[in-house]
């Protein structure tokens, strides 16, 4: 089963933490990645670039609009991704409680379906 794991950071509590314990936060998901990896249940996995750096595009009544950055109404922003092959809904909820960005943020684990309702075979 194929699912993909959305990693979210509170700017915030991002910024609050010092230099050294952000490092050690992405030293920790590093090592958890490398986990992973080893036990063949990662396919990718990405950080972003900066949300400030982002363009949300929207159309409504045929009008398209282009605004700077992911700005939704939240105080999390989008920083990364997991794309995982586990055996089921509750591994994959296992790898994203372990993963130190929970700390800082939120991880929302999805699995990957069709438009139809079905999961895709991707």
């Amino acid at each position: 089963m194929k699912y993909i794991v959305m990693i979210y950071h509170n700017p915030e509590l991002w910024s609050a933490l010092k230099e050294d314990e952000q490092q050690a936060l992405m030293a920790e998901g590093g090592r958890r990645w490398q986990e992973v990896m080893a036990s063949g249940e990662a396919i990718l996995g990405e950080p972003l670039a900066a949300p400030e750096a982002a363009a949300t595009v929207r159309t409504r009544n045929g009008i398209t609009e282009v605004t700077d950055g992911p700005f939704a109404e939240s105080k999390e922003q989008f920083v990364g991704f997991l794309l995982l092959d586990v055996a089921s809904r509750e591994r994959a909820v296992e790898i994203a409680s372990g993963w130190p960005d929970t700390r800082v943020g939120s991880l929302v684990v999805r699995e990957f379906g069709d438009y139809n309702g079905n999961t895709l075979g991707v």
